[in-house]
């Protein structure tokens, strides 16, 4: 990664783009630190300190840089865009015209679905904004009340959220790697300095047995994690295909060779990302109200059941990852279809005739990676959970230093540095060529 790293600074073109994307990230920065007008942002950081535990907006706060925490321009971040894409996504298979556009539309097919997600993002960071104010204005929170101060509230969170996407645009046009995944990737890891912070004091002020034992195995476990995650993302299940000879013309055509690739972890981090959503529902909805789990009576002995150090929390997150890991990979991948599509092509799986027979293989093999694929997401997630709740260590450390943010950082990492080596490699053939 470093030699890439030293060889792409090399070249002036690759170096514009990396001062490009580092000066975007720097901008993204720079707006995480100026506060929205008429919000009494120590009150706000108090408050969300002792009530993004357990919930959703904890995920949020991770994935903005501790903005959502401290009420700046870039609070929403780029939350709205992402859930809008995933939206999309999803009706892509449930309407027909969405589905056209985005099979047979071509390139224009594929701008008017980018204009439909950007509509869409506008829409859903009025609500997130709107439910922002919700929580300020109810918990006062506000240094000034009024429709004024709320409209401008709401406007300043939508226009950050809108320039955040469109700062990510700049990044995958004229910079390096996927600009919405590079966001989000610097978003996590500005929480690491205070993440180490936090870690040296406890270490300076904590027990022995935390000093010479369980820090250094934390730390350890996190470097195997990385180590996990990076072999898994690159691993995949390939299937061999052989192609039939063709004769046309005078040119014999297919003969050869070749396999179909299965990602052993196909739909990436978003089960996580669902699974935690729903997890989180009950203690998000309590937050709204005002309850936790220390409130008393039903609402605090509910809070308390779905509390992240609980069995119960534990065992339903594991569901949820596993459900939602085998529901995306079945919108993401249709056996049907590929097999359809080997048929046309003179192509088959040896061993298997094609039509049914060979997508029913295919499809076994899909639910087998998936599963394996499914339980290194539970795994990921879960570790940071359980040592949190073994070590009595922050409730909200899962989400802060955990799997989800793990996954995506390492993610980000290597496909920015892939980006790189495709850049180098197109110029190198660039220069043979020339």
């Amino acid at each position: 990664m470093l030699q890439t790293l030293k060889n792409a600074w090399k070249v002036e073109e690759i170096r514009k783009k990396l001062l490009f994307t580092l000066f975007v990230i720097l901008l993204f920065r720079l707006g995480n630190a100026i506060p929205v007008p008429n919000i009494n942002n120590a009150l706000l950081s108090q408050y969300f300190t002792s009530s993004l535990n357990n919930t959703i907006l904890g995920l949020y706060n991770v994935m903005s840089g501790s903005a959502f925490q401290y009420g700046t321009i870039f609070a929403l971040s780029i939350q709205p865009y992402i859930n809008a894409s995933i939206i999309i996504q999803l009706l892509t298979i449930a309407i027909p015209a969405l589905e056209r556009l985005s099979k047979d539309g071509g390139e224009e097919g594929k701008k008017k679905l980018e204009n439909i997600t950007r509509y869409s993002t506008v829409a859903i960071a009025l609500l997130q904004a709107y439910g922002y104010y919700v929580i300020l204005s109810t918990n006062n929170l506000m240094s000034n009340t009024g429709v004024w101060p709320a409209i401008v509230i709401v406007a300043t969170l939508v226009a950050g959220s809108c320039l955040v996407m469109w700062m990510g645009e700049q990044i995958t046009e004229f910079g390096i790697g996927n600009g919405i995944s590079v966001i989000l990737f610097a978003g996590i890891i500005a929480r690491v300095p205070n993440t180490v912070v936090n870690m040296v004091t406890n270490l300076i002020h904590g027990d022995s047995w935390k000093i010479y034992v369980a820090y250094p195995l934390m730390i350890l476990g996190g470097l195997a994690m990385i180590v996990l995650i990076v072999i898994v993302t690159n691993a995949e299940r390939r299937i061999p295909v052989m192609y039939s000879k063709r004769v046309v013309g005078r040119k014999i055509y297919g003969g050869q060779s070749t396999h179909l690739p299965l990602k052993v972890n196909m739909s990436g981090v978003l089960p996580v990302i669902f699974a935690g959503s729903i997890a989180s529902l009950p203690a998000t909805i309590g937050m709204f109200f005002g309850k936790t789990e220390n409130s008393g009576g039903g609402w605090g002995t509910f809070l308390g059941l779905f509390n992240q150090k609980s069995a119960l929390y534990m065992i339903i997150y594991f569901l949820l990852i596993i459900f939602f890991s085998y529901f995306y990979s079945t919108i993401q991948f249709n056996p049907i279809e590929v097999s359809n599509n080997l048929m046309k092509n003179g192509g088959y799986i040896p061993g298997f005739r094609p039509g049914k027979p060979t997508s029913a293989f295919i499809a076994k093999v899909l639910n087998k990676v998936t599963l394996f694929g499914a339980i290194y997401l539970a795994i990921i997630a879960l570790v940071p959970l359980i040592v949190g709740a073994i070590s009595q260590t922050a409730s909200n450390t899962g989400i802060a230093i955990g799997g989800t943010s793990l996954i995506i950082v390492v993610g980000v990492a290597l496909e920015t540095v892939k980006a790189l080596e495709a850049q180098l490699i197109m110029r190198n053939y660039k220069g043979f060529l020339e």
